[in-house]
């Protein structure tokens, strides 16, 4: 119970930590600060296993403060260059730094800083997941589609090039501030989606990653010069999966997609509070994708049931999604909605445009969404063949138990 207690507060602190560290010693003092933070957290699952503190959170942040000084011991041989943090005005500004609001400033910063464009655009994503959001490297590898080794690099390469740019901890003011936004707007993003659809083997639905976003996010329409239609766009897109969660896995802990799910379970103030977001975000005429994405997702919602689903604006909005922004799993998507839909000639011209390469970790859907194709076509061979690629590339395990279930269906047609 500790350990899950710990992998918890984990990801809901350790960026808290790790910003208002960073903005007390500066950037160039990152890997240190992230070091001592890991080792809090190491400290807090041997000191806990026995005897676990009555409010963890209070906990977390006075070992953080207490952290300050240690850091600054660490960093002795730079003395002159650091305030002395042990007397007078300097110790109750330090304390003044974990205040909520001081917090979240640290951590708006972190956030800005690891989309600087001065970084590889694929390097600020990782770190930003890393420093921000505490992913691991596995996680930030699953949420990306690429492999370990290659999140280790691009980590090392972000960390090198804050390095030798001397970039500022800040949040970008004027011409800067959009392109930026646009970028930390795909990293939560990115988090939401691991939460939503978790590539963990036993785990399909994890609802920290997805809370986290989401206070990310809110974090953002907070402040006034980080507000935006796209950033209520995110959020109501946020809204309208999060209402779902709950529907997504059944008593027996079996996966169920949206023609089985029970409408009634999902979660209505949440798509309530999503159709107020969006009436913000198109207030004026500039769409981007996490708009189209949102009216998709509103367009689920709205049916009355499966059967009743709007198929053909569905496909309408997806096409506008993929003209703003080309994707292969945008024309997958396009590929599985005209099966829905019937239109099987269109179904194939969408899937002859892929190959299993434009999809990584996440192949098994393309392998998916084939079989349902040769299932409509009545090619119940092709069919099994291809439930049995998905079988053989999903990683997890309710995914997997799905797949199986669809695989014996197939068996029964073809008898």
């Amino acid at each position: 119970m500790e350990s899950q207690l710990i992998d918890h507060l984990f990801r809901h602190h350790s960026g808290k930590m790790v910003s208002v560290l960073t903005r007390i010693f500066g950037l160039e003092h990152l890997e240190v600060v992230e070091d001592a933070v890991q080792d809090t957290f190491i400290k807090a699952s041997l000191i806990w296993r026995n005897n676990p503190p009555e409010n963890p959170e209070a906990w977390l942040t006075k070992a953080a403060k207490n952290r300050v000084l240690d850091i600054f011991r660490t960093l002795k041989t730079e003395k002159k260059h650091l305030p002395n943090i042990t007397l007078g005005t300097d110790a109750i500004a330090i304390n003044e730094l974990f205040l909520g609001s001081e917090i979240e400033d640290a951590q708006l910063r972190m956030i800005f800083t690891a989309c600087h464009p001065d970084l590889d655009s694929r390097d600020r994503i990782s770190f930003a997941l890393k420093t921000v959001s505490g992913f691991s490297i596995k996680e930030i590898a699953s949420a990306l589609l690429t492999k370990e080794d290659t999140i280790k690099k691009r980590l090392s390469r972000a960390r090198k090039s804050i390095q030798t740019s001397q970039l500022k901890f800040n949040i970008p003011q004027g011409k800067a501030l959009p392109v930026r936004l646009e970028s930390v707007m795909e990293v939560l993003y990115l988090i939401f989606n691991e939460g939503f659809h978790s590539n963990k083997k036993e785990k399909l639905v994890r609802k920290e990653l997805c809370g986290e976003a989401m206070r990310l996010c809110q974090m953002l329409l907070k402040n006034e010069h980080t507000r935006s239609s796209a950033v209520y766009a995110l959020f109501a897109l946020m809204c309208f999966h999060s209402a779902r969660l709950d529907a997504k896995i059944n008593t027996d802990n079996e996966v169920l997609d949206l023609k089985e799910q029970d409408r009634n379970q999902w979660h209505f103030p949440l798509v309530e509070l999503g159709n107020t977001m969006m009436t913000k975000a198109v207030k004026n005429a500039a769409f981007s994708c996490y708009h189209y994405e949102a009216a998709i997702a509103a367009e689920h919602l709205r049916a009355l049931s499966f059967e009743k689903t709007n198929w053909n604006q569905i496909l309408e909005w997806y096409e506008h999604l993929n003209a703003l922004q080309p994707m292969p799993s945008h024309v997958l998507t396009m590929a599985v909605v005209c099966i829905q839909n019937n239109n099987l000639t269109r179904a194939k011209i969408y899937f002859d445009q892929l190959h299993p390469n434009d999809f990584a970790q996440r192949v098994y859907l393309y392998y998916g969404a084939k079989a349902d194709y040769y299932t409509a076509i009545k090619a119940y061979k092709r069919a099994i063949k291809h439930i049995d690629l998905a079988l053989n590339t999903v990683t997890n395990q309710l995914e997997k138990k799905y797949l199986q279930r669809k695989k014996s269906s197939l068996l029964k047609l073809e008898q």
